[in-house]
């Protein structure tokens, strides 16, 4: 399990006891931009899903917060996403979260590539009735950063020059809603509190290397200028021995 605890524009918090994460996949509003993304994948050798939009369940300790996600190889990646949170008392929370998915694992399966890193989440949420009616217009956006050569100046090391990239940039009408997502979860009976699903995720920008050192994710409400912010360096964990 994990225990996430978000923090309200009014000052409250919420504390969240996880118990299922869900994630959506080919969760575009246009089913049609789908197929042609299912297309694209699979000329990378990303088996296609039955159905669509799909979805994934994955540990629940895969929920977190937290500023650094460990891998394991240099072939990992973000997606800047929304999250659906069921609160302690039913009440349907709104946040931002980065799904990081592990892209050598992908070709054998989705599932288990979604299964292999964390879905970040950020420390602040929104009433999701309190943005209900200006979803479409919230925008949802993503950085990464690239970090240059190391090297050594006498005994103290240096990092070269981090560059910030935007690579993803939208808005949730480019994915179907949370309303949507909730009406499935109750018809399946997983709308219960401690329930989190992930949205799925809008096109990356073409030329960006997605294979980062950092990812940095904000939710956007222009109505009010509001931001929720999260993120998170991806630390490569030493060479297995054995």
């Amino acid at each position: 399990m994990a225990l996430l605890t978000f923090e309200l524009p009014d000052g409250t918090t919420r504390r969240v006891d996880v118990v299922q994460v869900l994630n959506a996949g080919y969760a575009g509003r246009s089913q049609d931009d789908v197929a042609a993304h299912v297309a694209e994948l699979a000329e990378l050798g990303v088996p296609a899903p039955s159905v669509t939009p799909a979805l994934y369940p994955v540990a629940p300790y895969l929920a977190q917060h937290t500023d650094q996600v460990s891998v394991q190889h240099g072939r990992t990646s973000g997606e800047a996403e929304w999250a659906l949170v069921v609160d302690g008392d039913g009440e349907l929370l709104l946040t931002a979260a980065c799904d990081h998915t592990d892209r050598e694992l992908e070709v054998h399966g989705v599932a288990w590539s979604k299964n292999a890193g964390p879905d970040v989440l950020a420390r602040r949420a929104w009433r999701l009735a309190d943005v209900q009616e200006r979803l479409d217009a919230l925008t949802l956006r993503a950085w990464v950063t690239h970090t240059g050569d190391v090297g050594q100046v006498g005994q103290v090391g240096y990092v070269g020059s981090r560059e910030e990239t935007i690579i993803q940039d939208g808005t949730l009408a480019e994915l179907l809603t949370p309303g949507y997502w909730a009406e499935v979860l109750r018809e399946r009976g997983d709308l219960v509190p401690g329930t989190v699903l992930i949205s799925g995720t809008i096109p990356m920008a073409e030329g960006v290397d997605q294979f980062a050192d950092r990812w940095r994710v904000e939710l956007g409400d222009p109505a009010t200028g509001d931001v929720i912010e999260l993120a998170y360096d991806v630390v490569r964990m030493p060479a297995p021995i054995g």
